[in-house]
């Protein structure tokens, strides 16, 4: 669960940020679109990495692996690698040696870091994306390491007090909403960038 944005310039095609409330009309053909401009940029043969940070143990914190599920569900696309899901999630305790398992396995890989977040109360149910790594576990006063070039976090609840408390009574339904539109933006925006057309319901139209 991250509380804050970190920002490392190094390998990141610069995007502007966007934040969007999830129920919005207009937000999966936006983020999606959003997205596809970032991957557009990057190389052919650069292998995307998603990170789905979070544990099935909090409901706040089940965003990034029921991310992970739904994307895990709808298809196999090429040149995506996926780590965490309900069944295989990455947390506290696995974060480094995930993400030190990818760049051994990967040369150069663009990793994408997904996570639920903490934040104001007008800001609940919002989706955020923003150039740079994430501080997975900050709002809840864990050390763990940075990741991502970019970082997708979905804000489920209010922070700046018990937040273990706030994770745990954060409502199911929103989190799962949530969870299924940034699965289905980050599927529409990769396959296409591919221009990849497997034979999944999922296809969000940016004309």
């Amino acid at each position: 669960m991250k509380f804050h944005f970190g920002f490392d310039g190094d390998k990141t095609p610069v995007q502007e940020p966007l934040k969007i409330q999830h129920t919005d009309s207009n937000t999966p053909h936006l983020l999606a679109k959003h997205l596809q401009s970032i991957f557009s940029k990057l190389p052919t043969y650069q292998p995307i990495v998603v990170i789905c940070v979070g544990t099935d143990r909090s409901t706040g914190d089940a965003l990034g692996p029921l991310v992970g599920s739904h994307l895990n569900r709808t298809t196999t696309l090429r040149n995506l690698h996926l780590f965490g899901t309900l069944d295989e999630p990455v947390h506290a305790m696995n974060l480094a040696e995930t993400v030190e398992t990818i760049h051994k396995q990967f040369q150069n890989p663009f990793i994408v870091a997904v996570d639920a977040c903490l934040g104001q109360v007008a800001s609940v149910g919002c989706i955020q994306v923003a150039h740079g790594p994430l501080k997975p576990g900050a709002g809840v006063n864990k050390d763990l390491p940075p990741v991502g070039d970019i970082h997708v976090t979905g804000i489920v609840n209010v922070g700046g007090f018990m937040e273990y408390f706030v994770l745990q009574n954060t409502r199911l339904s929103l989190v799962m909403n949530m969870a299924t539109v940034i699965g289905d933006a980050l599927y529409a925006s990769i396959r296409r960038t591919q221009s990849f057309a497997p034979s999944a319901t999922t296809a969000l139209k940016f004309e």
